[in-house]
């Protein structure tokens, strides 16, 4: 049975939901987040070296990083119907998508949380100053790259439902999470409803549903699967 090592507000939901759509059997093993840093707790270096989540085992295979899971999951076990054939032309947008998901548009959000709270935590006599840097680097640098970023998905999926295809894939699950992230910080706006609409569509599949239930609180789902 395929083992998944899931952090709560996590990337590993994504790995989640493609497991319910696949229909297959799963174990799920829970970590919570330390509740001062956020950050994954000790625990998990002791399944992969990095700490981090997601992680599965499939038999005597560990995989980590998210695209390697969810296109292995589609691979090994979506009979050909969530990701397209490695010859195909298909397949080239497929790849893209799937890498500029965490490679081009994540880490310029993740900077932007990182410096939004460098204010906040920052000690007493210096938390001015830092709340001033960290704005000066968010406006000379993360908000233009994040509109362009936002942009160029927003005009992506406005002439089409999914990232690739008529129909839902696996890169569709990988891209869900950092548009949800986005979504959920207010940086997405009314202004993009591709978008928008795109989240809908992944928060309104039954699995994807099922796959909440499962991996419990989930700050960038549905608003009725949300933490109270």
């Amino acid at each position: 049975m395929i083992i998944v090592h899931h952090l709560e507000h996590s990337r590993s939901q994504r790995v989640l939901w493609l497991l319910e759509e696949l229909g297959l059997e799963y174990e799920i093993r829970y970590y919570l987040r330390d509740t001062q840093t956020r950050l994954a707790p000790p625990e998990l270096r002791e399944v992969h070296p990095l700490g981090k989540s997601p992680v599965i085992s499939d038999g005597d295979r560990t995989l980590a990083e998210s695209a390697t899971i969810v296109e292995y999951l589609a691979r090994r076990y979506g009979k050909g119907r969530w990701a397209p054939a490695l010859k195909s032309d298909a397949y080239w947008d497929f790849s893209y998508w799937m890498h500029y998901a965490e490679g081009s548009l994540m880490p310029p959000l993740l900077l932007k949380l990182v410096f939004d709270t460098v204010g906040s935590k920052a000690p007493l006599l210096v938390r001015p100053l830092a709340r001033g840097i960290a704005g000066q680097v968010n406006r000379a640098f993360l908000d233009q790259q994040i509109r362009t970023h936002l942009d160029f998905v927003e005009s992506h999926l406005a002439e089409r439902e999914w990232f690739v295809g008529s129909r839902i894939s696996a890169v569709d699950v990988q891209m869900s999470f950092p548009l949800e992230a986005a979504r959920a910080r207010g940086l997405v706006g009314d202004q993009r409803p591709a978008i928008n609409a795109f989240v809908e569509r992944c928060h309104q599949r039954p699995a994807y549903r099922r796959a909440v239930d499962a991996g419990g609180a989930y700050d960038y789902g549905p608003a009725s699967s949300s933490p109270a």
